[in-house]
């Protein structure tokens, strides 16, 4: 087994990675007032750009897309501009960084949506809570979108796009896992729609494709990424048939030569869920020709592993990342890894921010 793959360089498209590490989206809550990017959040992206790829937390493509206090938004000129300066602090350190475009459907509540019911595919409540301003509190039934409102939606996804190249982006990931809107389209638990949105596996896999084409007339599509969770249950997802839908999608997806698939692995035994793939790398991937991306607890010996029997060509770290702004040297030196503070995952100050120590 060559031990240093995860640490080569790789060609991603016309880009040349340092390494096969990336660092994967993370919601870290702590955008300025507009959910405009800040200089913190710049420092923060900087300091991780020892990374192959930067995979920017997700970012609302409007103000309807949003769902949780402090996520920054890439609609907006102040946004655009809050960006740049991430983009150039990680660019002046030799890294490449990609925006995760994101609406959440359904997640979210009628405070952070100036009062407005959140939309979705069907007018199906989550059970959960969301997490707003003043807390918690019990998700609301949503909207279905109107059909007619859904070339709006693509039309925001498209500006979005345009805007993450205006803020200096290398590229962007269409966020369609983890029960976000595109999510909520893919899957019939949350989709009992029955215009051309809705029923099979076509037509609600039709958003998804649409909302691709869009960027594809902004980026070229070696700088477009996709995220998917096919066993995901997060945000009270699910499917009856999930591998129909997600072979469909996957296979549907090999024609357009994009810059990855990234797959999200679950960290939680699906014994009860005999119709969800435990190995979704190993499943889903071999049908992907292109470029895969794999997430889901990797440390340094399972990313060189998945790498090594083909299963990967890029392993994404989430929390391994957050606590260790150098982990691509650590992995190197086979250094100690600092120990995330799950206390300060979401919103607050520097703290459990950007003061995790790098290597002397």
């Amino acid at each position: 087994m060559n031990k240093n793959r995860l640490l080569s360089p790789f060609k991603l498209g016309k880009m040349e990675l340092k390494n096969r590490m990336v660092m994967a989206p993370m919601t870290r809550n702590r955008a300025g007032e507009g959910d405009v990017p800040t200089d913190l959040m710049a420092k923060y992206y900087e300091q991780r750009s020892g990374a192959g790829l930067l995979i920017s937390e997700a970012s609302q493509i409007s103000p309807q897309g949003k769902g949780y206090p402090a996520t920054p938004g890439i609609y907006s000129k102040e946004q655009v501009d809050g960006w740049k300066r991430v983009t150039q602090a990680v660019h002046s350190k030799g890294g490449k960084i990609f925006i995760q475009l994101w609406h959440v459907g359904r997640i979210s509540h009628p405070d952070l949506q100036a009062g407005e019911l959140p939309v979705s595919s069907s007018a199906i409540i989550p059970v959960g809570q969301a997490f707003t301003n003043d807390g918690f509190k019990d998700f609301v039934r949503p909207r279905a979108l109107e059909t007619a409102e859904i070339d709006s939606i693509v039309a925001d996804y498209k500006k979005a796009a345009e805007n993450a190249k205006a803020a200096g982006f290398d590229g962007i990931e269409i966020h369609a896992a983890n029960g976000y809107l595109i999510d909520q389209f893919l899957e019939d638990k949350t989709n009992h729609r029955s215009d051309k949105y809705g029923g099979s596996v076509e037509n609600r896999a039709r958003f998804l494709f649409e909302v691709l084409e869009a960027t594809l007339q902004v980026w070229d599509a070696s700088c477009i990424g996709v995220r998917l969770s096919p066993s995901g249950l997060f945000n009270d997802m699910g499917d009856s048939n999930p591998t129909a839908i997600f072979n469909y999608v996957i296979e549907k997806l090999n024609a357009y030569h994009l810059a990855y698939l990234h797959l999200i692995e679950s960290l939680v035994p699906l014994d009860e869920f005999p119709q969800l793939i435990q190995d979704v790398g190993n499943y889903y991937g071999k049908q992907y020709k292109g470029v895969r991306m794999v997430n889901g607890g990797y440390t340094k010996e399972s990313g060189e592993a998945a790498i090594d029997s083909g299963k990967a060509e890029l392993i994404s770290y989430g929390v391994p990342y957050l606590a260790n702004p150098d982990l691509d040297k650590r992995f190197e030196q086979d250094a100690e890894l600092n120990q995330a503070n799950k206390d300060t995952f979401y919103g607050g100050s520097e703290i459990g921010y950007t003061d995790y120590p790098a290597l002397i």
